[in-house]
């Protein structure tokens, strides 16, 4: 599995579809997948950051 893209790069997206551009143009500006962009996108607005979730398997009782 590969690592979570920065935070820094996440923001920026999203800050820029947040500023006007389309979810396909911010990819693009930023060569990222449209895919990560909407997904990030809908991470802020239902969160309010778009922080990665934590990786790893998850631990039972």
């Amino acid at each position: 599995m590969t690592r979570a893209l920065s935070c820094d790069l996440r923001d920026r997206v999203v800050a820029a579809m947040r500023n006007g551009a389309s979810c396909r143009e911010a990819a693009k500006l930023f060569s990222v997948s449209v895919a990560s962009a909407v997904r990030w996108s809908q991470l802020y607005r239902a969160t309010g950051s778009t922080a990665p979730r934590p990786h790893g398997a998850r631990r039972r009782p």
